[in-house]
């Protein structure tokens, strides 16, 4: 019998993001995906050597690397339906749920376990995910209006708004002190 766990994830590249907007550059689930990894592990680093709490960085960085699989199957909803109201909101993430777990169905039982536990995470992961994913947005919004494609600017507004609201102290410290260099240029790195 052949599994088709990994072929299904190797399909990640071809699922774009931001479909509805006029982009740059493109991005795929794939390179999303490893963003919010790094992000993840980025934010969880800061809250336990920055701010003392105790927590497991590269736990948060596994669950974000696979946070978007169910995309695979149901593609990039873009975020204005995706949360236009409780309703819709409620059922995609039963669609997310029924996904992931068509997707685990293709992995023999003795190593299902570890992607369930990656996929379907406590509160405290999850919510890193989450910020993770919000704040890989607003970079990509951030590049995008650092490029003159004003098409983000709204987007790019509204989300450091959520990014804020969510009151978090690493993600307002990454806000602070890494997110301004996404806007030099490469000799302004230096």
């Amino acid at each position: 019998m052949s599994r088709k766990f990994f072929a299904f994830l190797y399909r990640m590249k071809h699922i774009e993001r931001w479909a509805l907007m006029r982009n740059t550059k493109k991005e795929n689930i794939a390179e999303h995906s490893y963003y919010v990894a790094v992000l993840a592990h980025a934010l969880g680093v800061i809250r336990r050597d920055v701010f003392g709490v105790p927590c497991e960085p590269e736990q948060f960085a596994l669950s974000a690397l696979y946070h978007d699989i169910s995309e695979i199957m149901t593609g990039d909803m873009p975020t204005p339906i995706k949360y236009f109201n409780p309703a819709i909101r409620d059922a995609y993430h039963q669609i997310e749920r029924v996904s992931n777990e068509k997707l685990l169905s293709h992995l023999p039982d003795t190593m299902r376990g570890e992607w369930e536990r990656v996929l379907f995470t406590d509160k405290e992961v999850s919510d890193i995910v989450h910020a993770a994913d919000k704040l890989s947005a607003y970079l990509k919004c951030v590049e995008e209006v650092f490029a003159g494609n004003r098409e983000f600017q709204c987007a790019k507004e509204q989300t450091e708004a959520a990014l804020r609201d969510m009151q978090m102290p690493e993600v307002d410290y990454f806000l602070r002190e890494f997110a301004p260099a996404l806007e030099l240029t490469l000799d302004e790195m230096e």
